[in-house]
């Protein structure tokens, strides 16, 4: 769970040391509008990441960073948390400018494929802000299942059965042959 590359990226644990990454990813309106707000320092970020760091040892939560294998240049985020049975949360998946083509499908790819292949998770649950129409737009095609909505948050799951069924397609749209 260390590292986990595919065809453009790579996705590795979350060290105090992306605090600063972190930070400037949560704080820039280019990609904030539909997260929590943000409140504290690079120093608060770094102390979150330091009792992360715990969830991770226990197997309960495990947060990477989105590098590019072209250039090592980090280009995004994304964890799994709330890991509890054979279910988990994906979220916090933020990707900014320096994402490399397909990089939405290869990061979502990547991770699940973790969750599912690496864990054997069997299920994982997804929230989107309704205002947030380009991840909707991704969900949908990622063909995951909408169960429900509140006032604020339309909720997905995903399968690990509905994974492998799609796999193929998503292999072949970024160029790959495998999740491992």
């Amino acid at each position: 769970m260390e590292r986990i590359e595919g065809v453009r990226l790579a996705l590795r644990l979350v060290a105090p040391e992306d605090a600063a990454f972190i930070h400037g990813l949560r704080l820039d309106p280019r990609y904030n509008t539909h997260l929590s707000a943000v409140t504290g320092s690079v120093a608060d970020q770094h102390q979150w990441i330091e009792r992360y760091k715990v969830r991770e040892a226990a197997g309960t939560e495990y947060y990477y960073v989105i590098e590019r294998l072209d250039n090592g240049r980090a280009c995004g985020v994304v964890r799994l948390y709330e890991i509890e049975g054979d279910q988990f949360t994906w979220g916090s998946w933020i990707l900014n400018e320096d994402k490399p083509p397909k990089a939405a499908l290869e990061s979502a790819v990547l991770s699940f494929g973790a969750a599912f292949n690496r864990l054997n998770l069997k299920f994982g649950a997804v929230d989107v802000r309704k205002g947030n129409h380009r991840a909707l737009h991704f969900y949908e095609r990622f063909n995951m299942t909408r169960v429900s909505e509140d006032h604020q948050n339309i909720y997905f799951t995903y399968s690990v059965e509905k994974f492998r069924q799609d796999a193929g397609d998503h292999l072949r749209a970024i160029g790959a042959e495998d999740t491992q």
